[in-house]
């Protein structure tokens, strides 16, 4: 048997220790495979997805995680339908860093499989690709029976940012799964429709505290936020403070100066991350009504607020000095 680590000199060597009939041997050849970069090696690959032994066939997946395109694609098509979980998911994990489109040939197919799992990583896989023939499947996959396959079926909507998807989006931040919610509402970020806003911004008052906080922050991002800025400020005063954070930092980034007191409110917070973000929302802003809740933590136990405190007010004064006051 030859030594475990020994470097194999071309893809034929290595495709005779394949046959090897000992299986950490075959897994030997197969990193060496994986490690040749030569993508003439993903057909070997391929040959090795049938071997009988699952931790050679795992090997295979991590393997083809060093390839792209459709040859790859196909390898892995095979593999992510393995009765073995751990292989399955070696390949599920390997497809979803494909980045050639015409990957997405291989993997449409397993969109309708019978099995949430595969479901859920072609679509995870279809994200990545961009390709516009995966919206079709990926809004019927809205109406899958399982929450997982939804969210990630949204990732692929999401990520091709078609202004059409927004009716399919907007019904979904009514799911009755919250993290199926909380994918939309971020998914909607992209749209320059009042309706996308809109829906984001009910999602302010969403059951899940984890919605409302996704809500906060993609306000933030969305060209008609502005128009939810009193949503915004409202939401300053969420009975959770990762929502109050997402809120504050959104009403930074949109500078709207009416929110300086609910923002400056934070500051006094017992969470040293919501004080941070206030100070950095009130030097965003640069509103001199901001001063008055900075000044008495530029000397904060958190340097970080410390830090932020004194931006801001050198935000303010440098703001104040340009309109001569």
């Amino acid at each position: 048997m030859a030594e475990p680590f020994e470097a194999y000199d071309d893809l034929d060597d290595i495709d005779d220790r394949l046959h090897a009939a000992d299986a950490g041997e075959r897994r030997v050849a197969i990193i060496a495979l994986a490690n040749s970069g030569d993508p003439g090696a993903v057909t070997h690959l391929d040959r090795m997805t049938a071997d009988p032994d699952p931790g050679v066939r795992q090997q295979v997946g991590l393997a083809l995680a060093e390839f792209d395109g459709p040859e790859a694609a196909a390898a892995l098509a095979k593999l992510v339908v393995d009765p073995e979980q751990a292989v399955a998911t070696a390949a599920a994990d390997a497809m979803a860093e494909l980045k050639d489109p015409d990957s997405a040939d291989a993997i449409l197919p397993l969109v309708e499989h019978s099995h949430a799992f595969v479901r859920m990583a072609a679509l995870r896989a279809l994200k990545e690709l961009r390709r516009k023939d995966s919206l079709k499947p990926a809004l019927d996959a809205l109406r899958d029976i399982d929450a997982s396959v939804r969210v990630q079926a949204i990732g692929v909507i999401g990520f091709l940012k078609l202004e059409e998807s927004i009716p399919a989006l907007t019904a979904a931040t009514s799911d009755p799964d919250p993290h199926v919610r909380r994918a939309a509402v971020s998914a909607l970020a992209f749209s320059q429709l009042k309706p996308a806003a809109d829906s984001i911004t009910r999602a302010l008052s969403d059951g899940d505290w984890m919605v409302r906080e996704i809500a906060a922050e993609t306000l933030g991002t969305n060209a008609n936020g502005p128009q939810a800025a009193d949503a915004l400020i409202g939401a300053v005063a969420d009975e959770f403070w990762q929502v109050r954070l997402k809120a504050v930092r959104s009403l930074g980034k949109l500078k709207v100066a009416r929110g300086v007191a609910q923002i400056g409110a934070c500051i006094a917070h017992q969470q040293a991350n919501l004080r941070k973000e206030a100070a950095a929302a009130l030097g965003e802003i640069a509103d001199p009504a901001g001063q008055k809740y900075l000044e008495p933590v530029i000397d904060d136990a958190d340097p970080e607020v410390r830090k932020n405190a004194r931006w801001a007010l050198q935000r303010i004064d440098a703001k104040r000095s340009a309109s001569g006051g």
